[in-house]
């Protein structure tokens, strides 16, 4: 998964915080309260519809602005509005501190509550521990400033410290980092990573490498669409290296190194038969091994019935199939053999009748 993306998975556990910071600075503390606790059962009350359970995250960010926001009104004191952002900020410092520098990584364990079914490899997790770090230090400077701007500073100062800075750090970062990693990538090479049979990560190698004989084992995707009982076969285009012009699994790919395996599901499937918006569910994993290449297969299957388009590039046609019709071409030639053992698995699970 991308930083982006990443952020966007996270950011509803936040949006109350950062509404209230915004509409605090402008419209006053009560309006803030009043904006972010709209924000935050919006959000709660959505999320219940879709996952059937309550944000913890949500609450606790909900809950902590009401606290802070009720203690400014009650003390009407200057200087506690104005150290106020440092406090909110304090406790993000924490967070970032204790999830970087410790065995317990608070941020991580969010990232896998918003981001269902993706486990990340020990490089990814090295990542984001490395970028928490970043932040951490970064933070805890911008929260020392605004203490030193309530009691040292002019009050324009200390709005722009406060607030718009903040904001600034955060784009700031997420372009710097989203420049480095562009700049690291060599985009005329395709990099896959290498795993042992346990999944975590070894090293990254370019596909040519790794189809050249080596058997390195490496992750890759199996999406089967079956839609009224028939199952939707892609025909492999004849210039293909590997079983060129076999009938095949309905979506099959490589994952590419930093991405995850949901991601690469996604992709792979929007390349392929076009298909963007799916619903899925995992089926099993288990290591393939072929005459040229050592696979570990994340196989998945769609009940969707979607309007299907396949790739030129890489298909040359796909089409539904029976099982009645696969068994009569079975001895054929023309079904690649990963397929059938995936076939024999969906068949002995009634999936495909």
């Amino acid at each position: 998964m991308t930083k982006l993306g990443l952020l966007k998975k996270l950011l509803p556990g936040f949006i109350p915080i950062f509404v209230f910071i915004a509409v605090d600075e402008v419209w006053g503390t009560v309006a803030g309260i009043i904006f972010a606790i709209i924000f935050g059962v919006g959000y709660l009350i959505f999320n219940y519809v879709k996952e059937k359970k309550l944000d913890k995250f949500v609450i606790a960010d909900t809950l902590l602005i009401v606290i802070l926001g009720g203690v400014s009104i009650l003390l009407d004191n200057d200087v506690f509005f104005k150290l106020k952002p440092a406090l909110v900020e304090t406790i993000l410092v924490v967070i970032l501190g204790y999830s970087a520098f410790s065995s317990n990584n608070i941020i991580l364990k969010m990232t896998s509550h918003y981001v269902k079914g993706v486990d990340f490899n020990n490089l990814q997790v090295k990542q984001i521990t490395r970028n928490l770090k970043v932040l951490f230090f970064v933070f805890l400077v911008h929260t020392g400033l605004i203490y030193y701007s309530v009691y040292f500073m002019s009050d324009e100062a200390w709005a722009f410290i406060s607030g718009a800075l903040f904001y600034i750090i955060f784009a700031v970062f997420f372009i710097f980092e989203y420049a480095r990693t562009r700049l690291l990538t060599d985009t005329s090479v395709e990099y896959l990573p290498v795993i042992d049979e346990k999944g975590n990560l070894v090293k990254k190698e370019t596909r040519e490498n790794i189809h050249n004989g080596s058997k390195l084992l490496h992750p890759v995707v199996h999406l089967h669409f079956i839609v009224d009982n028939k199952i939707l076969l892609q025909k492999r285009h004849k210039n293909k290296k590997i079983m060129p012009g076999m009938w095949d699994t309905s979506v099959g790919g490589h994952v590419s190194f930093g991405e995850s395996i949901e991601d690469a599901l996604h992709r792979e499937t929007a390349e392929e038969v076009g298909v963007r918006d799916f619903e899925y569910k995992f089926l099993r994993q288990y290591i393939w091994e072929s005459d040229v290449e050592r696979e570990m297969v994340f196989s998945f299957v769609s009940f969707d019935n979607k309007e299907f388009a396949c790739g030129k590039k890489e298909i040359e046609e796909c089409k539904f199939w029976s099982r009645k019709e696969i068994e009569e071409n079975a001895k054929k030639n023309i079904f690649t053999p990963n397929f059938l053992l995936e076939l024999e698995f969906l068949i002995k699970n009634k999936l495909l009748k």
